[in-house]
């Protein structure tokens, strides 16, 4: 018999489903529903967790789009979520009341280079069939993981994919050390954001690139060198100056995170350093990346980097709760009643930083604002 914090256990739950549009053809953008779905008990290996806010990505638009590979249509969509476990399976579970946040994948344990098995990431698709996006959530106890003290529920929920995402990218792939010279591609989003965050607290020098003169100006309010506008075609030249002005001694670059894909090997002909290492997380500009015999005499590295182990997820907490990291919040918005207003949002492009559903408003930040567009 599960174990609960002494209240009877809600037999079911509210959800944000993906529905296939009937009008898809048209709209080319499928439906997310809310329901009300039945709830079991957590099993022996299991908790029920009280999701206090969830997080979006940009998989989610993606789902919708029909752009995204094994969409379960029915399936409850979100990857990301943070909470309150208040039932187990397991008796005098020491995890009972504690706040924790979910694992989004699964397959991959500790492996150092890939899955050790079927690999999938939680929330829309056919595995694993479960998802963040409600207000209670059945999962296997091992993956649960405590939240950092530091971190509200709102912040915790915006942690899980950008957090393993960009860990994988720029502590495992990348090996950013301190001193170094780091360009990230794209910043705004969750995944670049986390990552330069974790740059920074790792003593290393960040260079921006976004098409937005107001996202580059945040990211050097939050402690970037500079950045440079990719909609300009001479960018690659103004950030070997940026660099260049920064340490005329030091005026390479020792690792690009990137997530734009596209002619980036032959951009950076001038600023990437011989033996520099490109991690590329993510082709949203463009479906490859060229690379040529200059760039193999180079001795620079090409690497694809996608989300990661739970391992590294678990060494990605711990670092940010040594070094109090705590991601970037672009707008909160109300419950799941008002979930279309973060998909907007995140069609939209103009977010900096996560975009959050706080399903109990008493776990939002002080400092932030309930969004309403």
């Amino acid at each position: 018999m599960a174990k609960s914090l002494g209240f009877k256990l809600p037999p079911s739950t509210k959800a944000i489903i993906i529905k296939k549009s009937e009008n898809f053809k048209k709209s080319l953008y499928h439906d997310a529903a809310l329901v009300e779905l039945p709830l079991a008990p957590p099993g022996p290996a299991e908790v029920m967790v009280k999701i206090n806010a969830t997080g979006f990505n940009h998989r989610e638009v993606w789902i919708r789009k029909g752009q995204y590979p094994a969409i379960n249509f029915g399936g409850v969509m979100g990857a990301d979520g943070a909470g309150t476990v208040i039932a187990s399976g397991r008796p005098n579970d020491p995890l009972l009341n504690t706040r924790v946040f979910l694992n989004p994948i699964r397959g991959w344990h500790d492996h150092p280079d890939a899955p050790e098995s079927q690999f999938g990431t939680v929330g829309g698709t056919t595995y694993p069939k479960i998802g963040t996006f409600c207000e209670y959530i059945v999962v296997e106890r091992d993956h649960v993981l405590p939240t950092p003290a530091h971190l509200d529920d709102i912040h915790a929920a915006t942690w899980p994919v950008a957090g393993i995402t960009s860990w994988r990218a720029v502590a495992v792939n990348a090996q950013v050390q301190a001193g170094q010279n780091v360009l990230i591609t794209g910043i705004g989003g969750g995944v670049a954001l986390v990552a330069m965050q974790l740059c920074l607290a790792m003593s290393a020098n960040v260079f921006v690139t976004s098409g937005s003169q107001d996202k580059i100006q945040k990211a050097v309010s939050l402690g970037a060198k500079g950045g440079v506008n990719y909609k300009e075609d001479d960018w690659p030249k103004k950030l070997e100056i940026l660099l260049h002005e920064h340490d005329n001694k030091n005026s390479k670059l020792d690792a690009v995170i990137d997530s734009a894909g596209g002619d980036l090997m032959n951009q950076l002909r001038r600023t990437l350093k011989r033996g520099g290492k490109v991690v590329c997380y993510g082709m949203t500009a463009s479906p490859k990346i060229t690379f040529t015999m200059r760039d193999v005499l180079a001795n620079q590295k090409l690497i694809g980097s996608t989300l990661g182990s739970l391992k590294d997820l678990k060494d990605a907490t711990e670092f940010i709760a040594q070094h109090r990291v705590t991601p970037v919040v672009s707008h909160v918005v109300e419950g799941l009643e008002a979930a279309e207003e973060g998909f907007e949002l995140m069609k939209s492009g103009n977010q900096f930083g996560k975009i959050v559903i706080a399903l109990d408003s008493s776990n939002t930040h002080s400092g932030l604002r309930l969004s309403k567009l």
